[in-house]
């Protein structure tokens, strides 16, 4: 009989066919029912499954997913993700490969919740602090099911019927699992959600005196995130998703209602500050978060302008995404007005003209950045033809921490907390589903704010005017262009693209160059699209051992 080692020992990615699960061993002198009676072990084996919430989102080889959308592109052709732009990626030749360590991720949960028991812990009950860790242990049980959940949806979203698995799995069965319907998957994850939501607090830091656990905002956030993809065009299909879009708006509305979270102004905003460490927990509209313990300065080394100190370029934000940032006045920007193309960032006073998050998402020409000023134009100091400049002329600013230094003799690191859910996506979800049910202005005795105001709360906080939009389909279009720019290099607009069914926009990448004094589009390297990206392809070992488990359309 198989007995598991303590997870705490040693984590291992697995897949869902493999048999070399980790075992607990009688050598050490522990066995699953001592695990379990022991709190410390039970604490550090609930804190496990945390482990697969994104770090710093370069998770292909330091590529961001996002450098496969027309939002940035990748410096450096050698990494894996140039696999995705040149259809070079199958299921023996994978990207983001996250099959494994997901499901590895969930059998541990399955297996916590299976195995503890409160009973085990009767040992400690003359303890003075046993009270206090009865309710600790139970409060985790809720909050692995919620990481279940999330672990499931992040599997779903990415190759849509996957198999569902609440349970452990015996050896001679794991091979023979089924897939469930995408819809099905997403129904589990809300219901899950939604349950153990009022039985986690507000707030971890009065239960635990911790911060980064799943509390009730980030159990309802995840739900929110679920029901909208499962009413989007790639899983809802063609058919009438009104009462998909209903459920997404009401579910985005408890999020709202818990009236923990707000959007301070962007340039108050920690989360926009460069500043990094833990500031950024500060944040009145974080809702969870990526928890770091340690210092590091490897995210700006990926990506800092080439000509810093031990900068490698990396993720470079193209013209598309530039494009869409308004003027300051809510006006598009427009390469037919010869002002906006003489200048894109900046008046002849030098007082900055465009929305305010562009200049703190993407180091433009001419921008300050660590007290240098940046010059990534062709022929500029950090430009081409320097090895590894930015082919675009833009580099990344967003989620950077301009206190850290890359001097080898003398390096600085910061801590980094990066991202998972936060409320302006949640106002976004919001404004999204609330006009595909009913248009940007309907408002009921549920759902009491509208699309509209939803969406300019988020626009306030930018500094920029309400939109003027007068249909559901111009606004659609305002909603989508909020989320690329808002929520750009959180890991967002990879997804959106595909739940949108809009992947051709991927193919065409521009960036931009300077000719007499006025600045002039450059076509990049196209990209390949194909349909079959809209999911992910199985990996290849998982179908040749399990016939159930079919691959993919079109791969």
């Amino acid at each position: 009989m198989l007995r598991k080692r303590l997870l705490y020992i040693m984590l291992a990615s697995v897949t869902l066919s493999s048999c070399d699960y980790l075992e607990f061993d009688e050598s050490d002198g522990i066995e699953k029912e001592e695990a379990y009676s022991i709190f410390d072990n039970i604490t550090k084996m609930a804190s496990a499954v945390y482990r697969n919430l994104p770090k710093d989102y370069g998770e292909i080889d330091g590529a961001l997913r996002e450098a496969a959308t027309d939002n940035a592109i990748y410096t450096w052709d050698n990494n894996a993700i140039y696999k995705m732009y040149n259809n070079a990626w199958s299921p023996i030749n994978l990207v983001d490969d996250k099959w494994g360590s997901f499901y590895q991720t969930i059998y541990d949960a399955n297996s916590f919740l299976e195995n503890y028991n409160e009973e085990t812990l009767k040992r400690y009950e003359w303890d003075p602090n046993y009270s206090d860790w009865i309710k600790k242990a139970e409060m985790y049980t809720y909050e692995v099911r919620v990481l279940r959940a999330y672990y499931h949806f992040e599997l779903a979203k990415r190759f849509g019927d996957i198999p569902l698995m609440t349970r452990t799995y015996e050896l001679d069965e794991i091979n023979s699992v089924k897939k469930t319907p995408f819809a099905e998957v997403i129904d589990f994850v809300a219901k899950e959600c939604e349950e153990m939501a009022p039985k986690l607090p507000l707030s971890h830091e009065d239960f635990y005196k911790e911060i980064g656990r799943i509390d009730r905002g980030a159990a309802l956030a995840i739900r929110s995130r679920a029901l909208l993809y499962a009413a989007s065009p790639l899983f809802a299909g063609e058919g009438d998703a009104s009462a998909k879009w209903e459920a997404a708006a009401k579910a985005a509305m408890e999020v709202i209602n818990l009236n923990r979270y707000s959007l301070p102004d962007i340039k108050r905003d920690p989360l926009y500050a460069n500043e990094g460490g833990d500031k950024v927990m500060t944040s009145p509209q974080m809702i969870l978060f990526k928890l770091t313990n340690s210092e590091e300065n490897s995210f700006e080394a990926r990506n800092m302008p080439i000509g810093f100190e031990g900068a490698q370029g990396g993720n470079t934000p193209t013209q598309n995404f530039v494009d869409d940032f308004e003027m300051n006045d809510g006006t598009p920007f427009d390469w037919n007005n010869p002002t906006h193309v003489s200048n894109m960032f900046y008046d002849e006073s030098g007082k900055e003209t465009r929305d305010p998050r562009l200049y703190l998402n993407v180091i433009c020409d001419g921008m300050k950045y660590m007290k240098q000023v940046v010059e990534p134009l062709p022929g500029g100091k950090n430009g081409a033809p320097i090895d590894g400049a930015t082919q675009t002329g833009y580099y990344l600013k967003k989620l950077t921490n301009e206190n850290v230094s890359l001097d080898p003799v003398k390096p600085s690191k910061r801590k980094h907390h990066y991202p998972v859910f936060r409320y302006a996506e949640i106002l976004l979800n919001y404004a999204e589903a609330m006009n595909e049910w009913k248009g940007p202005d309907y408002t009921d005795g549920v759902c009491t704010l509208s699309a509209r105001s939803a969406l300019n709360l988020v626009r306030k906080a930018a500094g920029l005017p309400g939109v003027v939009a007068a249909n559901q389909i111009e606004f659609r279009e305002k909603v989508r262009k909020e989320r690329r720019i808002e929520l750009a290099f959180e890991d967002h607009r990879f997804w959106d693209i595909r739940r949108w069914k809009i992947g051709e926009v991927v193919e065409s990448v521009w960036g931009v160059t300077k000719v007499n004094g006025t600045y002039q589009k450059v076509e990049l390297p196209s990209r390949v699209w194909k349909d079959k990206m809209y999911l992910y392809p199985i990996p290849a070992n998982e179908t040749f051992v399990n016939e159930n488990l079919t691959q993919n359309p079109g791969w």
